[in-house]
């Protein structure tokens, strides 16, 4: 992808196991990876040295690739904790950087309006990392609701099973596992889904409510003869969360050593894997920990269109793709993965199912962060920003509804939407309402 004489120059801030990601998308798409900034020098070094960035372009800290290198780059990716979005993201956007930011762009609304405020003052392009639109098989769905493949849609049904062992490792013992030093994890995980639902329905909600809470990880769970930490827990063996068993599955398989115990040890060898468990936070017990994101939420919507829909997170579940269900007055479709499965109501009394597998045999998530990317770098190098469908407009709407459905689920009351214009200049405001009886 290229943006004038050359291709699109990108900087990653943040190399992590995201980071890295968006590195080889860019690297896929034709742009290239012209700078890096990441604390951690193992971590800085690796992902330099699989793009050939020279050394005067690694750095330690983004503000000095702010200060010192942004002249030299045309997109920067905000791929850092979640609670540093914001500062990197502004920096940038003042220095006339494009910028793709991962989800969330801010953990809380203040945050996100200062990132809006720069973008918008900059003119500079932005994108924040919600891949569900861009899966083929979202793209095949929303093609089909919108033809009238399924008569009007009356409700939506969408699950995200996230996987005991995924949040075991990510939401109990890793860095999204309390509120105040990440987000909840409505926000850290499905603020995409969220905009998923708003991107089927083709409306936002005017009213919603949401129940959750931490049910399972905590200390009154804990078995009676559990240790502080699995390598001396005799209730190891038969543990659902075993931290050895998990992490030592991991070992000799180069994907999962990448996507999973990178995050746990800098070495896959048995040795520094049993180093970790020993003294990191991975090989604790995950109900002696320090967590209090919910394990499991539910949040029920009234788009203003008069649609329902309904949006399930939960932690108790094998690891699975999404499934949706679309349901409207001509017929139904079910979405698990990338397969979709039609329903005809007007072939009765027959059964007529047609099923539609899209994409290339990956999951949706990751066919559509690799699509994101390419979308994004070929609206920069176009000027093009029709090609971006997570805008600023889409990012601000699906955040602002995740905290709504925080205060609902906090509030324990239906909370009331109301949007105040539309596009870049658009607001809204969310108030507690009775609930309907």
């Amino acid at each position: 992808m290229s943006l004038g004489a050359g291709p699109v120059r990108v900087g990653i801030v943040g190399a992590g196991s995201r980071g890295r990601l968006h590195a080889r998308h860019v690297h896929r798409a034709g742009g290239r990876v012209a700078a890096i900034a990441e604390p951690h020098a193992g971590r800085r070094d690796r992902i330099a040295d699989a793009h050939d960035v020279p050394a005067a372009a690694r750095y330690a800290d983004w503000a000095d690739l702010a200060e010192r290198g942004a002249d030299r780059l045309d997109v920067v990716v905000i791929a850092t904790q979640d609670h540093d979005h914001v500062e990197p993201a502004v920096a940038f956007a003042q220095r006339g950087v494009h910028l793709l930011c991962e989800k969330p762009v801010a953990t809380d609304e203040p945050g996100a309006r200062r990132v809006a405020d720069a973008v918008r003052r900059a003119g500079v392009q932005f994108t924040v990392c919600h891949p569900l639109r861009y899966a083929p098989s979202t793209r095949a769905l929303v093609a089909a609701l919108r033809a009238g493949r399924v008569g009007d849609v009356v409700s939506v049904q969408h699950l995200e099973p996230v996987g005991a062992w995924h949040f075991a490792h990510s939401y109990v013992r890793g860095p999204w596992r309390r509120e105040e030093t990440a987000s909840s994890l409505l926000l850290a995980k499905c603020s995409h889904d969220i905009d998923l639902l708003t991107h089927l329905v083709g409306d936002r909600p005017a009213r919603l409510s949401s129940f959750g809470r931490l049910s399972h990880f905590r200390p009154e769970h804990r078995p009676a003869d559990a240790a502080a930490r699995c390598l001396d827990c005799p209730v190891e063996p038969t543990c659902p969360f075993s931290a050895p068993r998990l992490y030592r599955s991991c070992l000799g398989d180069p994907d999962w050593e990448e996507q999973l115990l990178s995050a746990v040890t800098e070495a896959p060898t048995p040795a520094a894997l049993d180093a970790a468990l020993r003294d990191g936070p991975y090989g604790r017990c995950v109900y002696g920990g320090d967590n209090d994101v919910v394990d499991h939420q539910v949040v029920a919507f009234e788009f203003a269109n008069g649609v329902s829909a309904t949006h399930t997170v939960t932690a108790f579940t094998e690891p699975a793709s999404r499934q949706t269900r679309v349901f409207g007055t001509h017929g139904s479709v079910e979405v698990d993965g990338a397969v979709l499965r039609f329903h005809d109501f007007r072939a009765h009394p027959r059964t007529t199912v047609e099923t539609l597998t899209t994409g290339d045999g990956r999951a949706p998530h990751q066919q559509g962060d690799e699509e994101l990317v390419r979308a994004f770098l070929h609206a920069v190098a176009h000027d093009d920003p029709d090609a971006n469908l997570t805008g600023l407009d889409e990012a601000l709407a699906s955040h602002r509804i995740v905290w709504a459905a925080e205060r609902s689920r906090r509030s324990g009351q239906t909370v009331r939407m109301t949007w105040d214009g539309e596009g870049a200049d658009g607001a809204v405001s969310a108030s507690p309402v009775r609930a309907c009886g």
